[in-house]
């Protein structure tokens, strides 16, 4: 599920004294001791909560004395405010917080501009390649839409993953994720038509050859389908392939 590992990245403004880390990564004290060698840091920063991003980030701020952990939860904050819309100098760069909801619904991406180019930190919206997870009930398929469209503004744009290897353009990525989505979307509305009711039936339809190591995820995936389609269904008041409530 996770690729080749989780991204961690630091950055630093040219002579800047602090830099910046973004997702830690898992609690893995070889990594987090590399990590904290290269600091000091001005901040910590979580694209979203899951625990191969978070889990070490309170170590972390320990191992370095304190230095404060931002995230849009403030359950993975530590002393620190809740990331929050916009932008703002850390470390002599420019840090825009996206919230990009979708995959989980506190996930944020972080614009980057050094004022010599613009790097877009896309955590789990995103990844290096194949695409990402839904994490129904808590991820949203409405609101994962809305977030690839924004990205599509994005154009020319390096994309650094919380997986796998970066892109060249993020705006590019965000496309490519929409028509995946829309075709699935497509798959599912046969497999409603069919008489599938449940995540799990939608799966044997659609995903019919998963691997069993990641069904559970195709779950999450189709659960979020379902809700989508069954809340466009409500909002048109169509009753042909409306499903039982999730």
């Amino acid at each position: 599920m996770t690729l080749d590992g989780t991204n961690t990245w630091v950055l630093r403004a040219p002579g800047a004294t602090h830099g910046v880390v973004i997702d830690p990564g898992p609690l893995d004290e070889g990594h987090l001791a590399r990590i904290a060698a290269a600091g000091p840091y001005s901040a910590i920063l979580i694209t979203h909560g899951h625990h191969d991003h978070v889990e070490g980030a309170g170590r972390l701020s320990a191992l370095l004395g304190g230095t404060p952990v931002l995230a849009a939860d403030p359950a993975h904050c530590v002393a620190g405010d809740p990331l929050t819309p916009g932008r703002d100098q850390r470390a002599g760069l420019s840090v825009e917080v996206l919230p990009t909801p979708g995959h989980t619904s506190d996930s944020v991406c972080f614009l980057v501009d050094d004022g010599n180019a613009r790097l877009m930190f896309t955590g789990d919206t995103i990844l290096g390649r194949g695409t990402t997870v839904v994490a129904h009930p808590d991820g949203d398929l409405g609101a994962y839409l809305g977030s690839l469209e924004r990205l599509t503004a994005y154009g020319d744009v390096l994309m650094l993953p919380g997986h796998g290897p970066v892109r060249a353009d993020v705006a590019a990525v965000a496309r490519d994720y929409l028509d995946h989505r829309r075709e699935r979307l497509t798959q599912v509305e046969a497999a409603m038509a069919a008489g599938a009711r449940t995540p799990e039936q939608v799966v044997d339809v659609v995903y019919p050859d998963i691997d069993p190591a990641v069904r559970f995820a195709a779950i999450w995936s189709a659960g979020a389908q379902l809700d989508y389609l069954n809340h466009k269904i409500r909002e048109s008041g169509t009753p042909a392939g409306r499903l039982d409530p999730l």
